[in-house]
């Protein structure tokens, strides 16, 4: 018997190995899969018949070079389907076509409407020659960057770019589109300071090539691409799998949903039905077997992986002839069926309301930083013991579902909903983007700062909830909206008086001296800005948005970090050095102070050159003696002359380059206070004629440094 068992095996065995395997294929039917040396998989193909959707559709130019039609016909070098990512080949840009360019644009990727991002993964930010790079976002935030020193003849060391005449960074997020700032310090060589250039350029391509950044003719670039819900009606997986719903986080704290085939190993193509290699399971039921398939799920329910196991025989609830005997034993299994499948489903419900659970803890642990609170907790329980944890069904129920009608601004980390809890308290919801396992530590920073301070001038954290896909914020609710929208919208019934901007002042700067002097441990803010100013019922100013904030010990008389902060307010020694001190937010809260005064933005769109900065804009104007002839017509009418021209000192002294020489917060606040007091509100028009200005000049005192690179007001000015 044995014997006979062993012999049906080896048939069953012979018969799956000797079974046909099917050859994968790459494109549709009738549809070519190269073009060239380029394996063109589907959903890309050649001509419109062989692709998903137009974008996808690839020119087979002289049957040798492919190029995606509808993206400016950039030339495709390659199709990652395990990475969901396609290489492009961009046109070189260098400091001498343009010193600030919006790189999207020059370098022909137009990815507005298109299912392609940059992907964060899949390129790294080069700079090649000697100065400073800047990546930002279109309204002017830095995303990255990175500075190079050169000395006489300093050749290019591809194989060590880490800041000699080259240097490398990653980038932080998925990107629509980015712009690049350049500075560069080649005054002499043949190229006459025309050598430097900076690029997204693919890693895979650059680690492997070790090509020139300013020397090459193109320069490889990787985009993710997406699949919409639609484009699925002409995806069928292979092998039937389930289609998978992923979601694409960009930078600006919006999640793309794109639809992916499983892929069961690298050379199969999932998104065709016969793009598989002839499985082992098709050979199973070729041979008379059925396959038992295993399924794996990931913390959010979505399909990880799925396995299967060959048994064989028929599945057991095929239908065979039966007899009247095999009726009445089918009818006692039916019922018995029926009171196991109640119990099944009874146990199902409990087992999934287990799992739930579950994996609300296990997202509040390993995903939302709840582990890394509590280990804050243990190190000081004063910091986090008045931190509330609410549920994800309180907030919820709170934000009406986070409807986008309740949505009071988005910033740089995440976007802000009004809502009202049970007990009928206002409260400002804090949703954060999608966080990856850096940037819990930002989260958690915020919560564990914003539970320590208790100030009238610092937003008020009320608590938190980490049970959801993306960590909350619950704080107070902060009436009349950010102090950037006071001063730049036009539609406000009346202007901000200089007595409310004089007082708003203050308040921020006892915010800040507070923070840096009387918590337990300092704090530095790292972005001050008018967007993180609110303003309450009474027009009081209140700080918010502490995510990049860092604590500071107090025999600590710096701190390096990763530079971060926003464009116009960044501290220029703080970007050259990456050292963050007290003075850095002395200088962003000096770019306040002069938005105060002057009604301008930081970043103006209107004037250029060296102008275009408001703070290089504003020292320029105190240098010339016409800084009268910038300041806001409200500010010129309601103040002497004596007034404007002591707060404008003030400005200057916070402004001043060598951060030791600028004033503390506490020295600001109190200079601030004494201007508030003496100040008596007027409507009589002074006198606005240009003043020379020249001893109080004296005051700005800048210190010498040895340093190669320039300031971020040198940056915008070039």
């Amino acid at each position: 018997m044995k014997l006979f068992q062993a012999y049906l095996h080896l048939l069953l065995f012979l018969s799956l190995t000797t079974t046909s395997i099917a050859i994968p294929k790459y494109a549709k039917p009738e549809c070519s899969d190269r073009c060239g040396s380029v394996t063109i998989p589907y959903p890309f193909g050649i001509g419109e018949r062989c692709s998903v959707n137009p974008w996808y559709t690839i020119d087979c130019k002289n049957n040798t070079t492919p190029y995606l039609f509808k993206l400016n016909n950039l030339e495709v070098l390659g199709v990652n389907l395990s990475n969901l990512t396609v290489t492009v080949n961009t046109p070189r840009v260098s400091y001498c076509q343009k010193p600030v360019w919006n790189s999207s644009e020059i370098m022909g990727v137009h990815l507005d409407g298109s299912p392609f991002v940059f992907s964060r993964s899949g390129n790294t930010f080069v700079f090649e020659g000697c100065g400073n790079a800047i990546m930002m976002t279109d309204n002017g935030s830095v995303l990255t960057g990175c500075s190079t020193t050169c000395r006489n003849d300093t050749p290019i060391e591809r194989h060590n770019c880490f800041g000699i005449s080259c240097c490398q960074t990653t980038i932080p997020g998925h990107l629509m589109s980015y712009s690049v700032s350049l500075t560069s310090q080649e005054t002499q060589g043949e190229n006459g300071g025309c050598g430097s250039s900076a690029a997204l350029v693919d890693k895979t391509s650059y680690d492997e090539e070790r090509f020139s950044v300013r020397d090459a003719p193109s320069i490889p670039v990787s985009l993710v691409w997406t699949l919409t819900l639609k484009d699925t009606d002409h995806v069928t997986c292979c092998h039937n799998r389930t289609i998978i719903q992923r979601k694409v986080v960009l930078f600006n704290d919006t999640a793309l949903d794109t639809w992916i085939c499983y892929q069961p190993s690298v050379a199969d193509n999932p998104y065709l039905e016969d793009g598989c290699e002839d499985s082992d399971c098709r050979n199973c039921t070729n041979g008379g077997g059925y396959c038992n398939y295993d399924y794996i799920y990931d913390v959010d329910g979505a399909l990880f992986s799925q396995s299967f196991t060959c048994v064989p025989g028929e599945k057991p609830n095929q239908s065979k002839p039966t007899s009247s005997l095999g009726v009445t034993v089918g009818i006692s299994i039916s019922m018995t069926a029926f009171l196991v499948t109640i119990t099944i489903y009874a146990s199902y419900k409990l087992i999934k309301k287990t799992i739930t659970r579950r994996r609300r803890k296990s997202v509040f642990k390993r995903i939302n930083g709840g582990l890394l609170l509590k280990q804050q907790e243990e190190v000081d329980p004063s910091l986090v013991d008045k931190t509330l944890l609410f549920t994800s069904r309180e907030l919820a129920k709170a934000t009406d579902n986070f409807n986008e009608n309740r949505i009071l601004g988005r910033g740089g980390q995440g976007t802000v909903y009004k809502g009202m809890l049970t007990n009928g308290r206002i409260v400002a919801v804090k949703k954060s983007k999608l966080l990856d396992e850096s940037q819990l530590e930002e989260f958690i920073n915020e919560v564990v700062i914003l539970s320590q301070v208790n100030h009238r001038n610092v937003v008020k954290l009320l608590g938190c909830c980490l049970e959801t896909e993306v960590p909350l914020l619950v704080s107070e609710y902060i009436l009349n909206g950010t102090l950037y929208d006071r001063i730049h919208d036009q539609s406000h019934e009346f202007p901000l008086s200089l007595n409310m901007r004089l007082q708003i002042a203050t308040d921020v700067a006892h915010a800040l001296a507070y923070l840096h002097t009387s918590t337990s441990i300092p704090i530095y803010h790292r972005d001050i800005k008018t967007t993180n100013i609110l303003l309450d019922e009474k027009y009081r100013a209140k700080v918010s948005d502490f995510g990049t904030s860092r604590f500071v010990s107090i025999d600590q008389t710096h701190l390096t970090t990763l530079v971060k902060g926003t464009l116009g307010y960044l501290d220029p020694e703080y970007f050259q050095s990456s050292q963050i001190t007290e003075k850095s937010d002395v200088y962003s809260f000096g770019v306040v102070l002069v938005e105060l005064l002057t009604g301008e933005r930081p970043i103006s769109q209107t004037r250029f050159g060296e102008n275009r900065s408001l703070a290089t804009h504003f020292m320029l104007a105190m240098e010339e003696g016409r800084v009268m002839s910038i300041l806001d017509a409200m500010v010129v009418k309601e103040g002497t002359m004596d007034e404007l021209m002591i707060v404008a000192n003030l400005a200057m002294r916070c402004l001043n380059l060598n951060g030791r020489y600028r004033p503390t917060m506490k020295e600001v606040a109190i200079e601030l206070e004494s201007i508030r007091t003496s100040h008596i509100p007027t409507t009589i028009q002074t006198n606005t004629s240009p003043m020379v200005y020249g001893e109080e000049l004296s005051i700005l005192t800048y210190g010498e440094s040895s340093s190669t690179f320039l300031s971020c007001n040198d940056i915008i000015s070039q």
